[in-house]
């Protein structure tokens, strides 16, 4: 098969359009390798595969992009929290406006075929709680009064009392808190609406939780926690933990995701909806600086500060069931072995700066 994969020089389609050419598909990468996420086409793309560096906003790359393709591996994205307004435009063109060019040109195409999503977890906003009293209940923001002062659990809303976190299904209600989750739900909904309008268009959301492992952004506004971590460790600096250390998480390996899209494009019958992609096997923001900081020899010991970032959640991690019945995933590589190789892989070169 002929599969597109937007945004395939980056984190996860790199890994994605590797897995697929070892299978002996046809890749074409689509990247606009945006000067805030990349310095230059890094040496990670698969010299297999055609890449095209244009930018999926353009009616006319759209339509070039999906042409004579079988099947579609969405990753391109635009990520980050968009905690400032400033960045509002930004996020909403190359998230959403660039999904619905595609998708327009897909069914110009008419096509038929797996659209597969890169979605995320953060579409569910807080994770998912329950009080001993009312049952499971969904708590709002945390007030900045609280986090000031070290109280950093979210209570029940109707009590007060503490609560205890759970793995959050599908199906639970999405209640995106910042700009990129806003648009990562846009996304879904948008490719949602092209496979009710087209016959023979089947969507995978791959609601991706905590990715971290090779080719991971270095020192961009891209980086992830695991990175940002990795990047102290390799200045001989302490991993600075917020809060109390004790935020769950579901840390899943960049090659575990990779796998799921293979799955999402390649398995025997199409799997449609939204999928939680995790390790199924959740663990604290510090359990993960501490298996990043016992990999590298002689490496300082984390702190934890107390501080706190407003617009952060304190639990979220997944249920991984129907990822595992329908899609037949499971992921293979734990935290202890992942931050092992983690600690000494290639990251992906920080972008330029401008000014």
């Amino acid at each position: 098969m002929r599969i597109l994969v937007t945004g395939g020089a980056g984190f996860v389609g790199s890994h994605v359009a590797e897995q697929l050419l070892e299978r002996g598909h046809e890749v074409r990468i689509v990247d606009a390798l945006l000067p805030t996420a990349h310095d230059g086409a890094p040496g990670f793309v698969p010299a297999a595969a055609e890449l095209v560096v244009a930018d999926l906003r353009d009616a006319d790359v759209a339509r070039a992009a999906v042409a004579g393709v079988d099947a579609v591996c969405h990753q391109a994205s635009m990520v980050g929290l968009g905690a400032d307004v400033g960045d509002l435009p930004d996020y909403v063109a190359h998230n959403d406006l660039a999904t619905a060019q595609l998708l327009r040109a897909l069914a110009e195409a008419r096509f038929r075929g797996r659209l597969v999503l890169a979605s995320s977890m953060v579409v569910y906003g807080e994770g998912r709680y329950a009080c001993p009293e009312h049952g499971v209940v969904r708590p709002g923001p945390r007030a900045v009064a609280d986090l000031e002062a070290g109280r950093f659990e979210p209570p029940c809303p109707a009590c007060g009392r503490a609560l205890e976190p759970r793995a959050v299904p599908e199906d639970a209600p999405p209640d995106p808190r910042n700009v990129y989750a806003a648009t990562k739900l846009h996304q879904e909904h948008l490719c949602a609406a092209l496979a009710r309008e087209r016959d023979g268009v089947h969507v995978t959301a791959l609601r991706y939780h905590n990715v971290y492992g090779p080719r991971m952004p270095r020192d961009t506004p891209y980086a992830g926690v695991a990175s940002i971590f990795r990047s102290a460790l390799e200045r001989g600096e302490a991993p600075q933990v917020f809060e109390d250390g004790a935020q769950v998480r579901d840390f899943v390996h960049v090659r575990d995701v990779a796998r799921a899209n293979m799955l999402a494009l390649l398995g025997d019958e199409p799997a449609t909806g939204a999928f939680n992609i995790a390790s199924g096997t959740p663990r604290t923001v510090g359990d993960m600086a501490r298996a990043l900081a016992a990999a590298l020899p002689g490496a300082p010991a984390p702190v934890v500060t107390g501080a706190f970032r407003r617009g952060d959640v304190r639990h979220v991690f997944a249920a991984p069931d129907r990822a595992r019945e329908v899609l037949g995933f499971s992921a293979r590589t734990g935290l202890e072995d992942g931050m092992a190789e983690f600690a000494h892989a290639v990251l992906r070169s920080p972008a330029r700066r401008s000014g």
